[in-house]
């Protein structure tokens, strides 16, 4: 299966996603539509909606009206929705039989992608959730964690270490999920064999320790990491590129960089980087 290539992809989905919200929309370009109309998108990456924070945005809606029209796209007999689906449920719980929204012309092909850009720049999303998402998009695109840090405005550090929440234990994940455990505690426990999870989450939830605390439990357990751990992911990206404008024939796989040396003169020009 081949992987679609940044460039025409996913910069211009998160650019077109970005218009849709940011640019002035003249008042005719908003329309009302039923609810009932509605579909959801199956590419949703958020599971769960916290009940407390949906009534909260109920009372807004029903008090001051939706200040942001959702994102739909004609579908079979109605729509589909592309993005604002916590305020979609927010206004069938503050009892709105319709709701405003921007009718927006997208390729079909592409709800998977605009749903999960969305998510991730709009919603605030759980640690679990997000790293799923940045899984899928890297997958889908085929592309660095570099190139996916510059896409979503974060940092590349950001990116590798929540991508390394998907070590972790069915048992750690839960505690993650429900929010037993913060994300700092999860990054902590990441590499550690499953038994050695399991009692550091149930000492963190007993005793409430913060992360400084966990990273000091660890650390007087002696607990070492896992033989069976996967090992921390390097983006060798821009260490490729580098070398690629000096003129060096290199190539990257997995956690490993080669560099191909056509002379003497290459090894000189490669050992003077560092002299």
């Amino acid at each position: 299966m081949n992987k679609k290539r940044l460039g025409r992809g996913l910069g211009d989905i998160l650019g077109e996603v970005t218009e849709v919200y940011e640019k002035e929309i003249p008042q005719r370009d908003i329309v009302e539509i039923p609810i009932a109309t509605i579909r959801k998108n199956p590419y949703q990456p958020r599971k769960e909606f916290d009940p407390k924070s949906l009534q909260e945005l109920a009372d807004s809606i029903k008090e001051h009206g939706l200040l942001q029209p959702i994102v739909v796209i004609e579908d079979i007999d109605g729509y589909m929705l592309i993005a604002g689906e916590r305020r979609l449920r927010a206004s069938q719980l503050a009892g709105f039989t319709k709701i405003k929204a921007i009718i927006a012309h997208i390729d079909k092909k592409r709800f998977r992608e605009y749903a999960l850009i969305e998510n991730i720049q709009r919603e605030n999303l759980k640690p679990l959730e997000l790293a799923y998402s940045y899984k899928e998009l890297l997958e889908e695109h085929g592309i660095t964690h570099e190139e996916l840090a510059h896409i979503v405005k974060k940092s590349r550090a950001h990116i590798t270490n929540t991508l390394r929440l998907l070590q972790l234990s069915e048992y750690s994940k839960e505690a993650l999920e429900k929010q037993k455990i913060s994300a700092g505690h999860a990054k902590v426990l990441v590499g550690l064999d499953e038994q050695s999870q399991k009692e550091i989450v149930d000492t963190i939830v007993e005793k409430n320790l913060s992360v400084r605390e966990t990273e000091r439990l660890v650390q007087q357990r002696g607990v070492t990491k896992s033989d069976n751990a996967k090992p921390e992911e390097f983006d060798l990206s821009l260490v490729l590129k580098k070398l690629q404008e000096r003129g060096f024939k290199a190539k990257v796989t997995k956690q490993s960089l080669t560099i191909h040396f056509r002379s003497a003169e290459d090894i000189d020009k490669f050992l003077q980087i560092f002299s």
